[in-house]
């Protein structure tokens, strides 16, 4: 006869097996959705455009910012955090990346938004390399599983440019 305590262990080893093979099947069943999200971005108004007393330019612009990501929702997504990203390049950089907005979408039901707002982080370059410079709108997204690995992907928009002159 087994003991108690042989028993338990044979339990709770066979519990944490089932459990871990769960985890891999659900991990693995993401792999078979494609997504296919939207997006639509707008910039409507150069606010300002401006050199800073420190010789940096700084930027301002109202957008319009339009997604559809409820594609990459699943079953087993948490949440997705998505962002937009001014990209250009200058001399020294051959990628420049600046943040404009961000946030959470904590639910399929709120993964189809369109929001108007200007940029809610600075859009400012180190030096004078903004001046009539062509930039993309880049939405970014990391989906957060409730397990498994994360997954990011990004919609890229070009054709933008900066004017040429302060204002």
């Amino acid at each position: 006869m087994h003991s108690f305590g042989y028993r338990a262990n044979a339990l709770l080893t066979f519990a944490v097996t089932i459990l871990a093979l769960m985890c891999a099947i659900a991990s693995l069943s993401d792999n078979l959705n494609s997504p296919s999200p939207t997006s639509q971005l707008q910039v409507l108004n150069i606010n300002w455009f401006q050199k800073k007393p420190d010789g940096d330019d700084e930027v301002s612009m109202t957008l319009n910012i339009s997604a559809n990501l409820q594609s990459v929702f699943t079953w087993n997504t948490k949440q997705v955090f998505v962002f937009l990203a001014a990209e250009y390049e200058t001399p020294t950089n051959s990628l420049n990346q600046v943040s404009l907005w961000d946030g959470i979408i904590p639910s399929k039901e709120h993964a189809k938004f369109w929001i108007h707002t200007t940029n809610k982080y600075r859009f400012i370059d180190q030096g004078s390399n903004l001046q009539g410079k062509d930039f993309n709108l880049t939405l970014h997204w990391h989906v957060m599983p409730k397990t498994g690995k994360m997954f990011a992907d990004k919609l890229v928009m070009s054709g933008f440019r900066l004017p040429e002159a302060y204002r």
